[in-house]
């Protein structure tokens, strides 16, 4: 099997001298493997159930070559110390986290990887001049498994996450309907057996699954939550989850609001103080705005998506929701799926999944909640671009108060050219650039709207992946 390209990993945010790994996987073609209890050799998967099969029809896929014998190049452009090239010495496949690579200059930059002809970039590495007060991480914050409507054990999951997707936070939200509490209790003590501060977060959560109301992933800021189940009596409605949620202080995520089987219904209800994130891309597609309001991506499966659902009708009814992708994978992979390549009629298909970028002084399970709990964070269709978006000098997720022209600040790096950066305000765009560029400091001002308004920036990039910053509120 022949190389057909690389999935790159550097880490967003690092000080001037800091040592870091670059992770990688060498890829070959997509294909089926097939369950096996018994592991044999180094060079495919293994999935640990001869009945590892989903009520979905999905199969576990992998692109990673069998193995793959001999050298890579590596090259960072100025400032850059580290190895010129890395080995690979067969029998196994080509996974590695290459350790001793840093930064003598401040800046952007890019480590490039080439390989039997094949050459490609890694996202964007934000060098800081004195040691970083905050990072740039990554998280899929929502996925399912073999318990539900999904494939792969538990285990097997987080394992992609932290090895594979290359994930710095992962959270299993698999349907809590479909869980005994004895199987909770195991989801629970996975979860924590997998945390490893300051290497890979986690979070204990589930999915709640009404599909009257809409579905909401739950969140626990700690090692232990109780499973909250819509068919049981105490959670059957959105007040039973609410109490629930303060109870125990999690936090609530309404997710692929738009669709019209699965999708949230707004007016239903609302809990200011604990549904403070909405999950605006995942593989269902994108809930932002709807197909006749400019969105590229939207939902078209589960009978496609109904006006009124989408996450600016949400935001225009007053919600002060922070934005995040996310996977929702079933595939097994998260951070990596290839959910679009299942052997399904184009009409189940899914899409590329969501992936949510967070600002956190630290890789800790406590500093991921409280960067989800204060929205700083944002949504990407699995890119990892650098992006800090500030109205008046509010980071995004915040609220500020205000009076007279608004500046806005947006700064942004991607592997590849961002075609075209808006300013979202109220739901309509009010200004926009078509860089070309894959370093953007854009500054400019608005007027408002004379009342409060929101403000997000949505990017574009050259090859149709798309971001979206967390909104900023202005109150005059």
């Amino acid at each position: 099997m022949d190389l057909s390209g690389f999935f790159i990993v550097a880490p967003s945010v690092v000080g001037i001298g800091e040592p870091f790994e670059l992770k990688l996987k060498l890829l070959g073609e997509v294909r089926e493997i097939p369950p096996e209890c018994f592991p044999l050799n180094q060079t495919e998967p293994q999935l640990s159930s001869r009945y590892n099969l989903s009520p979905r029809g999905l199969a576990f896929k992998d692109n990673v070559l069998p193995e793959f014998e001999g050298s890579i190049d590596l090259s960072g452009g100025d400032g850059y110390e580290g190895p010129a090239t890395y080995t690979f010495e067969g029998g196994r496949r080509p996974i590695a986290a290459i350790p001793g690579i840093r930064y003598t200059q401040e800046g952007f930059h890019y480590i490039t990887v080439t390989a039997n002809g094949k050459q490609a970039r890694s996202n964007p590495i934000r060098v800081c001049q004195a040691p970083p007060v905050e990072r740039l991480f990554w998280g899929d914050t929502h996925a399912h498994t073999i318990f539900s409507d999904a494939i792969r054990s538990p285990e097997e999951v987080y394992g992609f996450a932290r090895d594979e997707g290359f994930l710095d936070l992962f959270s299993m939200t698999d349907h809590a309907e479909a869980l005994t509490d004895r199987q909770w209790d195991y989801f629970v003590s996975v979860a924590n057996d997998h945390y490893e501060p300051g290497r890979f977060a986690t979070l204990v959560a589930l999915e709640w699954t009404n599909f009257e109301v809409g579905h909401r992933n739950v969140y626990y800021p700690g090692d232990y939550g109780p499973i909250l189940r819509a068919t049981d009596s105490p959670y059957q409605d959105l007040e039973g989850l609410y109490r629930a949620a303060r109870e125990h202080g999690a936090l609530l995520v309404p997710h692929h609001s738009a669709n019209t089987q699965m999708g949230v219904k707004w007016h239903a209800g609302h809990d200011p103080e604990m549904e403070r994130l909405v999950e605006i891309h995942s593989v269902w597609a994108c809930s932002e705005r709807a197909e006749h309001q400019g969105n590229p991506y939207p939902i078209r499966v589960q009978d496609g998506e109904t006006d009124g659902q989408h996450v600016i009708d949400a935001l225009n009814l007053g919600y002060r929701f922070g934005i995040i992708g996310s996977g929702d994978i079933h595939d097994g992979r998260p951070g990596d799926d290839l959910s679009s390549l299942q052997n399904m009629a184009q009409s189940h298909l899914t899409a590329r999944q969501g992936i949510m970028g967070f600002w956190a002084k630290e890789l800790t399970r406590e500093a991921a909640f409280e960067a989800m709990w204060n929205r700083r964070v944002f949504g990407t269709m699995n890119v990892r671009v650098y992006l800090r978006f500030e109205v008046c000098g509010a980071f995004m997720g915040s609220t500020v108060r205000h009076d007279g022209p608004r500046h806005i600040r947006l700064e942004a790096a991607s592997e590849s050219p961002f075609t075209l950066i808006e300013i979202v305000r109220n739901g309509e765009t009010v200004q926009k650039i078509e860089p070309g560029e894959c370093e953007i400091l854009w500054e400019t001002q608005d007027g408002g709207s004379g009342g409060m308004d929101y403000y997000y920036g949505r990017l574009m990039r050259e090859d149709g992946q798309m971001a979206w910053s967390s909104p900023v509120w202005v109150e005059s």
